[in-house]
């Protein structure tokens, strides 16, 4: 049997990692700076996250739902406190498209509509319901599409009230910081008159936060920067550090009934163990401020490369734009620098989402090699 080709693959196999450094199977070392798609939240290999992963290994690593796990318990609580969300819910589950399709859900048992408004440029995942509401239709299969699935102008205030005032939306949904979209930041302003309509016209606002939460813009989630708070949040990636899990956070005024969501991996014992490491470690190491005063760091200085047409994000979600496609600069980067970066829909964006505790040291290196990359590229 061979594996289902659908992943163009770089012919480098890594097998071992530390902190933002990666090896491959030839004892070569590359500096991560992709955090293999935002997930390396706290570093490779962290000491604290493979004990806590050890040890609950060691003593169970799954039951069902259907029984008490007072890890749940415990994840949501530090979650709540150091999030600034203690008063909300959270339900557990596998994947961020699995945390965005168990939101969207929940938003229509609670108004009982069923359209929902995205945006363009958006990415919520690859599942039923999220990859009908994302904007990219190679990627959505007839059995997918859904009618009334609309996609918006980001930022535009205006067709949103348009759309909400037809009295049908179920749900508005975006990203804190868009990432597959090429790193697109919703403007504040947007996002509490995302808010206030939402309430007038008795729409859910979900944001998605799966990339661009978990302290990767150097707030806890991205939209804190706008000072809103949605009805739910969705949360994946950098949350175990690697270990699968997702979730979501959801708003007091929802109410849970038995059945309503359900899920057989979601919130198991090790996954909880990964996840209580990766925020205990946030908290232990500082490496929200550390993101935002690294990224700070990074940007000021892309910006300085006459090659650069723009560099913007937060924290560490970080994306550099050129006038020509990024691709032949992501590949010198790699093969003739070993650093990993990531790319985007935006052909000539690339994308940088390194771990959390990249330093400035680690990223004037980074600096110094991009500069050796642009310099000779003819851009």
């Amino acid at each position: 049997m061979k594996l289902f080709d659908v992943y163009p693959l770089f012919n480098i196999n890594i097998v071992k990692g530390d902190g933002v450094w990666v090896w491959d199977d030839q004892g070569e070392k590359y500096l991560d700076l992709y955090g293999g798609h935002a997930v390396i939240s706290i570093g490779h290999n962290h000491p604290h996250f493979t004990e806590k992963l050890s040890d609950q290994l060691n003593k169970l690593t799954f039951y069902s739902n259907s029984v008490i796990n007072k890890l749940q318990e415990e994840l949501a609580v530090k979650l709540g406190a150091l999030s600034g969300y203690d008063d909300y819910f959270l339900f557990l589950c596998n994947s961020g498209a699995e945390a965005n399709e168990n939101a969207l859900k929940l938003a229509s048992f609670h108004n009982g509509r069923a359209k929902v408004i995205s945006f363009k440029k958006c990415f919520h995942g690859r599942t039923s319901l999220a990859v009908a509401i994302t904007d990219n239709k190679n990627i959505i299969a007839p059995v997918n599409a859904k009618e009334d699935a609309v996609v918006l102008e980001l930022n535009n205030a205006e067709l949103l009230e348009q759309e909400l005032n037809k009295g049908d939306v179920c749900a508005v949904i975006v990203e804190g910081i868009q990432g597959v979209g090429g790193i697109h930041t919703p403007d504040p302003e947007f996002l509490r008159t995302a808010r206030a309509l939402c309430d007038k016209y008795d729409a859910v606002l979900i944001l998605d936060e799966v990339q661009s939460g978990y302290g990767r813009s150097g707030k806890f989630f991205a939209h804190q920067y706008a000072d809103v708070k949605p009805d739910i949040i969705s949360v994946a990636k950098g949350m175990g550090n690697g270990f699968p899990i997702g979730g979501i956070l959801i708003h007091p005024k929802f109410t849970p009934k038995h059945g309503m969501l359900g899920t057989t991996f979601g919130g198991n014992h090790l996954a909880c163990a990964a996840g209580i490491a990766v925020l205990e470690v946030l908290k232990l190491q500082n490496l929200i401020e550390n993101a935002a005063e690294t990224g700070r760091f990074l940007i000021e200085n892309l910006k300085k490369f006459p090659q650069v047409k723009e560099a913007r994000g937060a924290g560490l979600m970080i994306g550099i734009e050129f006038e020509t496609p990024a691709a032949e600069i992501r590949k010198e980067l790699l093969f003739e620098h070993k650093v990993f970066t990531g790319s985007s829909t935006e052909k000539n964006v690339m994308r940088l989402l390194p771990p959390l505790s990249l330093g400035k040291g680690e990223a004037a290196l980074f600096l110094e090699k991009f500069g050796q990359v642009v310099n000779k590229q003819r851009i």
